[in-house]
């Protein structure tokens, strides 16, 4: 098994009087494959953002490994993008340089190139300089996607990266991602599709509002956790009705 690489410490995250997620706890080992998985509403979004910054826990704790500190890259929702801001492709994926050179430093022909490289990876090779307002949505996924290429952070959060994509754009990203993780990556990704899941990640964590299984992906669909034949906003009655019998079993 491999170290842990980031570290869930009963965390919680509250917007307002809303509960998000409470007393989560759970371990991503360095090098893992893992789908965040639930019902809308069940707070997988919350935890990428958590994990990458962008939101504060109320209470608990995210713990980084010194080597996963500060190294990773987010890729958000699209619905969540400003598809309309005046920039290019090109632009747009030069904007992984930013945690490493900030806004006053210039971009050299190396990391011109890195781009250029980038975007040929994801099949946007010629589209340098369109606008991202022109890009269908398969499009404009693939220079999410060579933007993280660009940040070439060693923990890669993506939100639902497949969601409104063409066939043949989802085959690239996917095998884009298998990439990343053969390559020692941590990739922790939130997913709706079951059949996705089932086949590409190893690893999982199934959330409703609180973290019902972490492990191996087969273990869970084993335990129906996953199922093809339950229905994710059931989860939680499940396991509920699952742990009452078992209290009874120990009370009898």
């Amino acid at each position: 098994m491999a170290d842990p690489l980031i570290t869930l410490e009963n965390l919680s995250v509250d917007y307002g009087a809303r509960h998000a997620l409470q007393n989560v706890s759970g371990i991503f080992h360095e090098g893992s494959l893992t789908a965040i998985a639930g019902p809308n509403g069940s707070g997988k979004s919350t935890l990428l953002k958590t994990l990458a910054g962008v939101i504060r826990p109320t209470s608990g704790k995210v713990v980084f490994t010194r080597k996963g500190k500060r190294a990773v890259a987010y890729l958000p929702q699209v619905s969540h993008m400003q598809r309309d801001f005046p920039i290019s492709v090109e632009e747009m994926a030069m904007t992984g340089f930013y945690p490493i050179i900030g806004e006053s430093a210039g971009v050299g022909n190396k990391r011109r190139l890195l781009v250029s490289k980038a975007l040929h990876e994801v099949g946007l090779s010629g589209y340098e300089k369109r606008s991202i307002g022109e890009l269908s949505g398969g499009e404009f996924q693939r220079a999410l996607f060579a933007r993280v290429i660009v940040q070439d952070a060693p923990i890669i959060l993506l939100d639902e990266p497949f969601t409104a994509v063409d066939a043949e754009t989802t085959s690239r990203l996917i095998r884009l991602l298998l990439k990343w993780h053969n390559g020692g990556r941590t990739v922790i990704c939130v997913l709706h599709d079951l059949l996705m899941i089932k086949k590409y990640f190893p690893e999982s964590m199934v959330l409703q509002g609180k973290c019902l299984g972490i492990g191996h992906t087969h273990n869970l669909f084993e335990q129906k956790l996953l199922s093809f034949d339950l229905d994710m906003a059931e989860l939680q009655s499940a396991r509920e009705a699952s742990n009452h019998k078992h209290e009874h079993s120990h009370d009898a």
